[in-house]
């Protein structure tokens, strides 16, 4: 049969394995949960590192299984995880040595605000703002905190950095040590210039480059992953929201890629440089011996996460509060939300600022309201993003709250754009698999589109929602 591509997707809820042939059709898919702990304040978020792995194992094998017993070549396989997630683990057995910190975790705030006179030269040299969610303070709480760390550092047996290297460690036959670009830049430590670790980020931190692991490109020999009697090259590396534009095909420089799922992330490619602008991310999206491609983003840390929260607060579904959410259209004006789940995201950056609405409704209202919000924080973000390259033309949007098609009108009334719909629930693995088969041609896919209506009262409450939120800033 013809050549086929094998995606690894891991992500805070699941592991998935999905395989794909050369012209972007899925052709199977396992997949196994993955559990999430936190405490109640929210500040620690992680996972099982065990659970993790195996999820991981289970879902590959299922498909290597399968595609064994169908006669279907694979040629190649490539893994995208969370970006800000990290792990510690022993350089000689490979073990985790503490549970996976989550991308969500903030654990090390407080410290982290003693870096603040340093923040305009963390943002030029990393490209990032200054935030607990990255790794590097983490890192730091890790070696501070933890007797199992401490020890193998003491002994010389310590590991440390993105998921993605401690997955590739465990997974890869020959238990590679190795970092691609997009992973290892949300660890705070690395120098989008350079591509590599920075000796002055090292020592700001107070992370030995010793326990890091090598920096490498996206495309890279990262080593061979084996289950069900086959053997598959490990091919591209990458970071979930890294690998989301490219399920389509190349980048297009008049496009802005939204992919709204537990969080929301606004992104458009800058080539040729790393894009300057102080109230966005910049970062190395893709990387291989011939190419460099860059990305300007805008994060919106409480999207799906923002829902889930209200939910539980409603003690309802968040099915049910989305239904009740579009029953609202005719009814009076919801109340404003002030999105701080998980911490305010881009433009902003404020960490611990506390989610809170404005006005009274009922719990489609409240619903309403924060999902409206999470299209004012993208449509902040946009505003942000058209000051940088040409004209932007159209929205891409994929994740989970596409499915919605409240969210995805308002989405394009408010930002005056049309949004295409992709009907293709599994982008992050679609563009890994693109990556894989080489990049050379568009992967068309089913979709619906939403074109831009002119809504005076929308407009009226992005307006009475942004001073409201500039306002709780500056008190």
């Amino acid at each position: 049969m013809g050549n086929c591509y094998l995606a690894l997707d891991q992500g805070g809820h699941a592991s998935r394995a999905i395989l794909f042939d050369s012209a972007g059709t899925k052709l199977d898919e396992a997949f196994a949960p993955v559990g999430t702990r936190r405490d109640e304040a929210g500040d620690i978020v992680e996972h099982d590192a065990g659970e993790l792995i195996d999820s991981l194992r289970t879902a590959m094998a299922a498909v290597l299984a399968r595609a064994r017993a169908a006669g279907r070549g694979i040629v190649a396989a490539g893994l995208a995880t969370q970006r800000s997630s990290m792990a510690c683990w022993s350089r000689g057995s490979g073990a985790a040595l503490a549970p996976v910190i989550s991308w969500q975790d903030r654990r090390n705030a407080a410290w982290l605000t003693t870096l603040e006179p340093r923040r305009d030269w963390i943002r030029e040299r990393t490209g990032l703002v200054l935030s607990p969610h990255y790794g590097a303070s983490k890192m730091r709480w890790c070696l501070e905190h933890l007797p199992a760390v401490r020890r193998a550092a003491a002994a010389g047996d310590l590991m440390m950095g993105p998921l993605a290297a401690f997955i590739t460690s465990a997974l890869a036959r020959e238990r590679p040590l190795l970092a691609d670009p997009a992973n290892a830049s949300r660890t705070q430590l690395w120098d989008p210039r350079q591509r590599d670790w920075s000796d002055e980020l090292l020592a700001l931190f107070g992370v030995p480059r010793a326990v890091l692991p090598r920096c490498v490109t996206s495309r890279h020999a990262f080593g061979t992953l084996e289950a069900a009697g086959m053997e598959v090259p490990l091919a591209v590396v990458t970071g979930d929201q890294s690998a989301v534009p490219f399920a389509f095909g190349p980048l297009d420089a008049a496009t802005a890629y939204v992919n709204a799922g537990t969080g929301a992330f606004v992104q458009r490619a800058i080539r040729g440089r790393l894009p300057e602008a102080p109230r966005l991310l910049a970062s190395v999206v893709w990387s291989d011996a011939a190419n460099v491609d860059y990305m300007l983003e805008g994060t919106v840390n409480g999207a799906g996460s923002a829902l889930a929260w209200l939910a539980e607060r409603e003690g309802r579904e968040v099915a049910a509060l989305l239904a009740a959410a579009a029953a609202q259209t005719a009814a009076p004006e919801p109340p404003l939300f002030l999105n701080g789940v998980s911490g305010l995201g881009a433009p902003y950056w404020v960490s611990g600022f506390e989610p809170r609405f404005i006005g009274e409704g009922d719990a489609g209202a409240r619903a309403l309201a924060v999902l409206e919000s999470v299209v004012f924080l993208l449509v902040v973000n946009l505003d942000e993003l058209r000051q940088q390259g040409p004209a932007l033309e159209r929205i891409v949007l994929t994740g989970g709250l596409a499915a919605n098609p409240l969210f995805c009108q308002r989405l394009a009334d408010l930002s005056g754009l049309p949004v295409w719909r992709s009907e293709e629930p599994e982008a992050t693995a679609r563009g890994l698999a693109w990556l894989l088969a080489g990049g050379a041609e568009a992967w068309p896919a089913a979709g619906s589109g939403f074109t831009p209506r002119a809504d005076a009262a929308l407009a009226a409450r992005f307006g009475r929602w942004r001073r409201a939120l500039e306002a709780a800033l500056a008190a």
